[in-house]
């Protein structure tokens, strides 16, 4: 863009960039964000993939392990939350660099658990890091990319968490077939470990954030940023935006924003209720068919191509149809085929295929939801507000994993509790149908 083009755009470089084609820089830096969340991915999904072999080394029943595998759940909401405000008070890069040594550490932790209760602690470790990692790389994400592109890049974003649960799966089924439970989460944290210098060198601060909270040397890195997006640097920055003084998540319940957010916490919670059924029980359901551990793998895996695929389907499709009717027909459609997935024979084939559609709208969902959640809340309040929605969301999901065990032990059979988990997707999708009009980006 020429400096006459840009000196139409006012003094603000939030609006250069909003209103120009994508830089390579640009497209560097959303990439980044799709590997971050792909790292998130196989990190929650870890113990999924070793939760066969810890409960054939401990001898836990089910209803014990739907405890451990909710434990991160629960370090997710809260990392969501506290992380998300970090995000929105000292930055996107700090708050994503912080994850990513709180991830590491959880993983490194439990490889070397010895007992239920000390891994159990080491999942809820490794949840801080996740859960601040997706509220920072959402934020992250929808400042880096241009408005034509938004929804695009924004999904994108969310399809790298499949991405990640198909290639670190495939990488931690051979790991499980050669080396055992722990080595799933050795190679987690070497991943985690290897993601910091990458951050470093290719993910600056985002200039939304730089604008808003004009710390030291703000001019120079917006300008050192511009630059590198082949822009014309900034003259000076517009006045920093006046925040309310009270407490940060006040202004989510404002009335410009109560009904958003009461709307999205409802969506995300019921939604990722159905969806953490597939990623967290497939595996062990499964092996009480009568099949290997690395089988069910296999199989989880499957519902995570269908997930990516899902992903990348619903990317494309914002273009042409509005995020808010494509999350709500792959909410429609979740319900019908995770019911279907509770039914499936003991057919290895049958049960990847169905797995395989089930994760793609399941997927597709959550992935409209977090472009339907990028663009609802303002930048002063865009990681406090997606902390929260995904916080409180990933609080409930926590009573995924623990609601099917508590209802197997109960006695329901696998297609009773397919069908009541598989509700989650109808009531969110009734959520989004309510959802105010989306504010411009």
């Amino acid at each position: 863009m020429t400096a006459d083009a840009a000196s139409k755009l006012g003094s603000d470089p939030r609006e250069l960039v909003a209103s120009s084609p994508l830089a390579r820089g640009q497209i560097v830096a959303i990439a980044m964000c799709v590997l971050l969340n792909a790292l998130d991915g196989f990190d929650v999904l870890s113990i999924s993939f070793a939760s066969p072999g810890i409960a054939a080394e401990w001898h836990i029943d089910r209803a014990a392990l739907g405890a451990v595998l909710s434990m991160e759940l629960i370090g997710m909401a809260v990392g969501s939350l506290l992380l998300g405000l970090l995000c929105d008070r000292n930055g996107r890069r700090p708050t994503i660099l912080l994850c990513l040594v709180l991830m590491g550490l959880g993983m490194i932790g439990a490889a070397h658990a010895g007992s239920i209760t000390f891994l159990s602690a080491c999942r809820l470790f490794t949840g801080l890091g996740i859960g601040g990692m997706l509220a920072a790389t959402n934020a992250a994400t929808a400042e880096f990319t241009n408005r034509r592109r938004h929804d695009l890049s924004v999904a994108m974003m969310a399809a790298g968490y499949p991405l990640g649960a198909v290639v670190g799966g495939s990488i931690a089924s051979s790991l499980l077939a050669d080396h055992g439970w722990r080595s799933v989460f050795l190679f987690g944290a070497g991943a985690s470990f290897a993601a910091i210098p990458l951050v470093w060198l290719l993910l600056p601060e985002t200039i939304a954030f730089l604008v808003r909270r004009n710390p030291a040397q703000a001019l120079y890195r917006v300008n050192r940023t511009l630059i590198r997006w082949g822009h014309q640097p900034a003259q000076a920055l517009p006045e920093p935006e006046r925040e309310d003084a009270g407490f940060p998540l006040a202004r989510l319940f404002t009335p410009a924003l109560r009904r958003t957010t009461l709307c999205l916490i409802i969506a995300y919670v019921a939604q990722i209720l159905t969806f953490y059924f597939i990623l967290k029980w497939t595996p062990k359901i499964v092996v009480d068919m009568g099949f290997k551990p690395s089988s069910a793998g296999g199989v989880l895996v499957w519902a995570n191509v269908g997930g990516l695929a899902g992903a990348v389907t619903l990317s494309m499709l914002t273009g042409v149809v509005r995020a808010r009717w494509l999350t709500i027909g792959s909410m429609i459609f979740a319900v019908l085929f995770v019911a279907l997935f509770g039914r499936s024979a003991a057919d290895l084939h049958q049960l990847s295929m169905l797995a395989a559609v089930a994760g793609f709208f399941t997927n597709a969902g959550m992935v409209g939801l977090y472009a339907l959640l990028a663009a609802a809340f303002p930048t002063a309040a865009r990681g406090s507000g997606t902390g929260l929605v995904i916080g409180l969301g990933r609080g409930g999901a926590a009573l995924s994993p623990v609601l099917a065990g508590l209802l197997f032990q109960a006695g329901s059979t696998l297609p009773t509790v397919a069908l009541l988990m598989g509700l989650g997707s109808l009531v969110a999708a009734g959520a989004v149908l309510t959802l105010p009009s989306r504010r411009s980006v």
